[in-house]
């Protein structure tokens, strides 16, 4: 394939800004993600662009055409340039000339070869021109077609400069690889594993977070629990349960679940508050991703022989988050040993049931309130307090059905 037909690459706005680039004999191509999923058949988000003028050229020529040019990465060639409301990311030509396996120290030049080998995949490494011509120096193209995952030139090397691409590596093979990883690869994360505890937490966890969202990463998984890279970021997942992945995974496409990365993270690892806080202090994760996460491990395991009574008592002094979690990965674990055991087809039904319930449950409004107590002679305190979560306790198991004269009569009978 030397030609690529794309959409987005006929868009005036791209091919103005490739055209001002590549003015006096200076070249510019659309390289990377765009080019690969394209070949791929997969939806196109961001642009990045290759270009041999200096990055002060570039803010010369893009300004010149009327664009805004902000400097986000300038000391690495970067510019980036919004036009007709898509952010391009372009960058000049370069080599690391240093590196200490997170930073790199760029020289800029005017070399194809010598910047595509300085990437990290070769499936990243593609180029193409304004015209639609595929520049491949490293035969990403092949590899592409073949679902085959391999680091440019030396896979050691390649780590050295950013080990970062240890879980790059495993990220990329959940999202495109088939089959089993390079070998070359693997042996270079299994030797260079220890390397990661270089990283900042906050990279770590955004590349698991993506590994974890691709459209099924058990096979990755695995291989990085054969490697010992698993254990090294994610040691909360160590002797516990990949395997629940794959069945999560297919749960997922039988049911139009979306893929979601921190349900994937709850299927490997235990369900235990403190472990838990630790690891999301540990990772840096946002409050909203760690209070879900421990909601989880403290939520009730499901019950399929539940009331449905029981059960909207429960969703409704409980936290409906924690107890969806719980039942979608209930009902995924049901379904992967329902294949041998036609028993457990009734407590399926039963969870899914549930499930649709927690889905639909509108919490009611508890018709009393604390001055209606007050009135019916309870001091403000904590009695008051209490007697208000007996009555919502009360309310609840009547089937929410109490109303506010039962309730009130409920009161004078029993304070």
């Amino acid at each position: 394939m030397t030609s690529l037909d794309a959409e987005w690459l006929k868009n005036p706005a791209l091919q103005q800004l490739l055209q001002a680039l590549g003015q006096d004999g200076d070249e510019a191509r659309v390289v990377g993600g765009a080019v690969r999923n394209t070949l791929m058949g997969r939806p196109v988000t961001d642009m990045d662009i290759a270009t041999t003028t200096l990055p002060e050229e570039t803010i010369r020529r893009v300004e010149a055409i009327g664009l805004k040019a902000v400097p986000t990465g300038i000391e690495h060639g970067t510019i980036t340039v919004v036009s007709a409301g898509q952010p391009y990311e372009v960058t000049t030509l370069r080599r690391d000339i240093e590196t200490d396996g997170r930073h790199a120290v760029v020289t800029f030049g005017r070399d194809w070869q010598a910047d595509a080998e300085r990437r990290d995949f070769t499936i990243n490494a593609l180029y193409v021109s304004a015209d639609g011509e595929i520049l491949d120096l490293v035969g990403g193209v092949g590899d592409i077609e073949a679902g085959n995952l391999r680091f440019i030139g030396d896979a050691e090397t390649r780590i050295l400069e950013d080990r970062l691409r240890i879980l790059r590596f495993f990220r990329f093979f959940a999202w495109y690889g088939r089959g089993r990883p390079d070998a070359e690869g693997l042996r270079a994360a299994t030797r260079m594993k220890d390397g990661l505890e270089r990283l900042s937490v906050e990279r770590v966890w955004a590349e698991l977070k993506k590994l974890l969202a691709a459209p099924d990463p058990s096979r990755a998984l695995l291989w990085m629990r054969q490697t010992g890279v698993l254990t090294k970021v994610l040691p909360e997942s160590e002797r516990w349960g990949i395997d629940h992945i794959h069945g999560l995974v297919e749960a997922e496409r039988h049911r139009g679940w979306e893929a979601d990365s921190l349900l994937r993270l709850m299927a490997i690892i235990p369900p235990d508050p403190a472990r838990i806080t630790e690891m999301a202090r540990h990772l840096k994760l946002s409050n909203q991703d760690r209070d879900r996460l421990v909601a989880f491990a403290t939520a009730e395991e499901p019950k399929p022989a539940e009331s449905d009574k029981d059960f909207r008592t429960r969703l409704y002094f409980g936290d409906r988050q924690a107890i969806i979690d719980r039942l979608r990965l209930a009902i995924a674990r049901t379904q992967a040993k329902a294949a041998q055991d036609a028993a457990l087809l009734g407590d399926m039904a039963h969870l899914v049931r549930q499930l649709e319930t927690a889905g639909s449950f509108e919490v009611p409004s508890f018709p009393l309130g604390g001055d209606d107590l007050q009135e019916a002679g309870i001091a403000k305190g904590p009695e008051l307090g209490r007697e208000l979560d007996r009555l919502k306790r009360l309310w609840a198991e009547s089937g929410f059905a109490m109303d506010r004269q039962a309730l009130l009569a409920a009161v004078r009978t029993e304070s």
